[in-house]
């Protein structure tokens, strides 16, 4: 029997068959210890419900056709997969105590996935000016590099429909943000109606407390569906060239006029884009976030090499801390 992940928490999978049937499952041992394989929401699985279990079997994870990947924040050296089969990744951000680094993060983890990526800009209202507002979406928009960008206000419901719009019939997006950002207040807005626990937000700081805890599939009226996903506080790269060349597709453009294709925008001679540090045309801050990055993939996919070949000689694979 054939169904899609449509919530998974600190327990079971949620399975929900075509005709609406839903059943927690576990893994079968044989796809645990075969493949090394877990279901995440979004996945089209094969179960199978024996008669007198009290849960469905999960009996295969079906190809996905894209994934949201992070490394695994554990000591292994194997990629944790969040959400499978989505059309977009919604990044959302707040319009105060915008933190650009882990919105490049972000979007880098957004593009690897192959989906459509937009930017929301959150809680607008919180904005101490409509000057202070416009200042945090030109450097949004500066940061998303072509990325389509939506300020979003709970006071404002066109901008809540502007979300909406964005989420045709049949498609999923992932809601993606760390926590008090207002992902599941928006989720609620979209829905109309409190489907989505909300914490209260903070006096000082004007954050919210971590709510959601589960990623969900959740149906939005009169559009598509989307997962909102909880608060994620470790995005470590995992095999992320590809989104750090769009996320950063300013710098690679510069990188086509170094002297050497090969360059590693060091030391080398006729680096277009250390010149463009060098007279001010691209910011030092965004240069060294891209090196990081990089470098960060580059040591992942290292160690990633090493363990195999250690694993290939013990039969043991080797767990990494930090």
């Amino acid at each position: 029997m054939r169904g899609i992940v449509v919530k998974l928490d600190r327990g079971y999978p949620l399975v929900e068959t075509k005709n609406g049937a839903r059943y927690r499952c576990e893994h079968a041992t044989a796809l645990v210890k075969g493949a090394d394989v877990r279901a995440a929401c979004g996945d089209a699985v094969e179960i199978s419900v024996p008669s007198g279990h009290d849960k469905g079997i999960i009996e295969e994870v079906l190809p996905r056709r894209n994934a949201f990947v992070r490394k695994d924040p554990t000591e292994r050296m194997e990629q944790q997969v969040l959400a499978a089969n989505f059309d977009k990744v919604f990044v959302a951000e707040p319009c105060a105590n915008l933190n650009v680094r882990r919105l490049e993060r972000e979007l880098v983890l957004a593009h690897e996935s192959g989906a459509e990526v937009l930017v929301l800009l959150t809680k607008a209202d919180q904005a101490e000016s409509a000057e202070a507002l416009e200042q945090v979406r030109g450097l949004v928009e500066r940061v998303a590099q072509g990325t389509r960008v939506l300020v979003i206000s709970s006071e404002d419901p066109e901008s809540v429909e502007a979300v909406r719009a964005c989420i045709a019939p049949g498609e999923i997006a992932i809601l993606l943000g760390k926590s008090g950002v207002g992902k599941s207040s928006l989720v609620n807005l979209l829905v109309g109606d409190e489907v989505q626990a909300t914490g209260a937000v903070r006096e000082g700081d004007g954050k919210g407390r971590h709510t959601t805890v589960s990623r969900e599939i959740v149906r939005i009226p009169g559009a598509g569906c989307v997962i909102d996903m909880p608060g994620i506080r470790g995005l470590a790269l995992w095999d992320s060239d590809a989104g750090i060349d769009v996320a950063f597709s300013d710098i690679e453009e510069l990188a086509q006029h170094c002297r050497f294709s090969d360059c590693r925008h060091g030391a080398e001679p006729g680096c277009a884009v250390r010149a463009a540090v060098e007279d001010g045309s691209l910011p030092a801050e965004r240069f060294e976030s891209y090196i990081r990055l990089r470098d960060e993939v580059q040591t992942a996919k290292k160690r990633v090499e090493e363990a195999k070949r250690i694993k290939s000689r013990t039969g043991h694979p080797r767990r990494w801390k930090g």
